[in-house]
C-alpha cells in the first residue's frame, strides 16, 4: 500500500499530466506551452540563477535535443576563450611575376584566405585599393586562389532544405567574400499610380559581377498590396557555378516601397573572380584573365594584406543577426589553430579540449558545423546553462553578453518583447528550424538579479512556439526571484 504522504504527490502528477501541463514547472510556462498544444515532452526548460550550483525549474533538463542556431552559443565562447577577444582574420595577395615600372603584373595574382568570416564589399574594396595604391595597374596572368586554409567536406547547398540559392545555405570556405551573394534592388517609380499607365521598375544587382546576366522587364503595380511580391515580380534564377543569370518579368507592387532580395549565387572560385574583376576595373584596374586554385608562395612577402575587425566585433553579426556561414566559417578557424587545414573534425576535437578545461560535461553534445544549421546537432537545455553560467564568469564575459540580442532593441529579438518589462532586460540567442524553436540567455529582473535560461521545443507544433517562449522570459523576469525566496524559507 502507498505511503498516504506519496498518493497526493503521484495523484498530483497524474492530474498535470492528464491536463497536458507539466508539474515541474511553475504555472504560468506551463499553460503557455499547453495553449500551444505542445505537450510536456515536446520541450525542455531551465532556469537558474547566475552562479547558482542549482536550478530553480528544470524540465527534462537533461534531454538531448536539437538547439537550431542557439548552438551557435558553444561555438562563440569557445572561441573568444580560445582565440581570445582580438583575434583577426587576415587575406592575403601575392605576385607570381615581376612589376614592371608602369604597373603591369606579369604573370598571376594569388590570393590567400585565412577564412574570415565577414569580408563585405566595402572591405573588399579597400582591399583591391591597396593593390592599387602599391602599384598594381594590369594583370597579365590569371586570378590564384589559395584555400587550402580550410579542407571542407564536398557541400551542397540544397542538402539541409532544397533551397540551394538562399543565403542562409552558403557553405564555408577560407576565401569567403560577401557572404557568395549578391542582391537584388527593386525601385519603383514613385509617380506611377492605379490611373497612370505601367512603368518600369528599376532592378539592379549589387555588387554588379561580370559573370551574372540580369534581364528584368518588371512594370510597377498601383493596385495590388505588397504580400508575397517575390512571387509577383516572378524571379528566374539559373547557376551554372562559373556563370550566372536572373531574370525579372512580372509586376511589382508600389505599396511595397523598395525592396531588396538576395541570392546566392556562382561557385565561391568564380564569386571571388566576379568580385575581383569588378572592383579592380572600378578602381581604374585591367585584369581578363581567369581563375584557378593554387597554393601562395612559401614564405614570401605579401604584396597587400587585408585584416578583420577583431573577434569580438564579428561575433555580433554571428550571435545577435544568427549567421549561419560566419559560425561555420569560426567553428572552422577553430579546427585549423593547431595547424591547417582547418577541418570539422579538428573543430569539435577544439571544443571538446576547450569544454574539458571549463570542466564542462557535455556528454549528449553533437556538433556538425558550429552553426546549429544541422538535424543532427543535440544539446540539453542544462548543457546550455552550464555554458551560459561559464560564461558569467568568464573574463570575456562582457565580449559575449554584448554580441546576444537585446529583447525589443536588436537582432532576432528586436520585434520580441516590445510592450513588455522585459524590453532591454534580456540578452538573447534564438534558433529556429522546421519543427524546432529554442531560445537561450540572460534575463535581468526588476531588483537587478541576472537569471539564466534556456529553452528547447522539439515538436511539429514548434512554430507556434514563440508565444510560449516568450511567455517563459517574462515570467523569469517578474515571478523567478519570488520562487526563489518561497523555496529558501523554512
Amino acid at each position: 500500500m502507498l505511503h498516504r504522504r506519496v498518493r497526493p504527490y503521484l495523484l498530483a502528477l497524474l492530474v498535470a499530466a492528464t491536463a497536458g501541463q507539466a508539474a515541474d514547472l511553475p504555472r504560468p510556462i506551463s499553460r503557455a506551452f499547453g495553449a500551444a498544444g505542445i505537450p510536456v515532452g515536446g520541450y525542455a526548460v531551465v532556469v537558474r540563477a547566475a552562479g547558482a550550483t542549482r536550478p530553480i525549474v528544470a524540465h527534462q533538463a537533461t534531454k538531448p535535443m536539437t538547439p537550431a542556431s542557439v548552438m551557435k552559443l558553444v561555438t562563440t565562447l569557445a572561441a573568444l576563450e580560445t582565440l581570445g577577444r582580438d583575434y583577426r582574420w587576415k587575406t592575403e595577395a601575392y605576385l607570381g611575376g615581376p612589376l614592371d615600372a608602369d604597373g603591369t603584373l606579369h604573370g598571376d595574382l594569388i590570393l590567400k584566405g585565412y577564412g574570415d568570416p565577414k569580408i563585405t564589399v566595402e572591405q573588399w574594396q579597400s582591399f583591391i585599393a591597396q593593390l592599387r595604391a602599391a602599384g598594381l595597374h594590369r594583370i597579365d596572368g590569371d586570378l590564384v586562389l589559395d584555400r587550402s586554409w580550410f579542407a571542407v567536406p564536398p557541400y551542397d547547398p540544397a542538402a539541409f532544405d532544397g533551397e540551394p540559392l538562399k543565403p542562409y545555405n552558403v557553405g564555408p570556405d577560407a576565401l569567403l567574400v560577401s557572404f557568395k551573394s549578391v542582391r537584388f534592388l527593386f525601385t519603383p517609380n514613385v509617380t506611377a499610380g492605379a490611373a497612370a499607365p505601367p512603368a518600369a521598375v528599376g532592378v539592379t544587382v549589387d555588387p554588379p559581377l561580370p559573370n551574372i546576366a540580369l534581364g528584368a522587364n518588371v512594370v510597377a503595380d498601383g493596385v495590388g498590396r505588397c504580400g508575397d511580391w517575390r512571387q509577383a515580380v516572378g524571379g528566374t534564377f539559373i547557376d551554372q557555378g562559373r556563370t550566372a543569370a536572373a531574370k525579372f518579368d512580372g509586376r511589382f507592387p508600389l505599396d511595397c516601397g523598395e525592396r531588396d532580395w538576395y541570392v546566392s549565387l556562382l561557385d565561391h572560385p568564380h564569386y571571388v573572380q566576379g568580385i575581383f574583376t569588378w572592383a579592380f576595373t572600378a578602381a581604374g584596374g585591367d585584369f581578363a584573365g581567369g581563375v584557378r586554385n593554387g597554393r601562395a608562395p612559401v614564405n614570401a612577402k605579401p604584396f597587400a594584406t587585408l585584416q578583420s575587425p577583431p573577434l569580438y566585433d564579428v561575433m555580433r553579426d554571428i550571435n545577435k543577426l544568427s549567421n549561419n556561414v560566419m559560425a561555420a566559417q569560426l567553428f572552422l578557424t577553430l579546427g585549423a589553430i593547431n595547424g591547417p587545414p582547418g577541418t570539422p573534425e579538428k573543430a569539435r576535437a577544439a571544443i571538446a579540449r576547450w569544454l574539458a578545461t571549463q570542466k564542462l560535461r557535455m556528454p549528449e553534445l553533437e556538433i556538425a558545423n558550429g552553426s546549429g544549421l544541422s538535424r543532427t546537432d543535440r544539446i540539453s537545455a542544462q548543457s546550455l546553462a552550464a555554458l551560459l553560467d561559464a560564461a558569467d564568469r568568464s573574463p570575456v564575459r562582457e565580449e559575449f553578453a554584448s554580441s546576444l540580442a537585446v529583447a525589443a532593441m536588436d537582432g532576432t529579438v528586436q520585434r520580441r518583447f516590445v510592450n513588455g518589462d522585459v524590453a532591454g532586460q534580456a540578452l538573447l540567442k534564438t534558433g529556429t528550424l522546421d519543427g524546432v524553436r529554442a531560445l537561450a540567455g540572460y534575463v535581468i529582473d526588476a531588483e537587478g538579479r541576472r537569471w539564466i535560461v534556456a529553452v528547447i521545443v522539439n515538436h511539429p507544433r514548434a512554430a507556434v512556439a514563440q508565444p510560449a517562449l516568450d511567455a517563459v522570459v517574462d515570467w523569469v523576469y517578474h515571478d523567478a526571484g519570488k520562487l526563489r525566496t518561497e523555496r529558501a524559507q523554512p
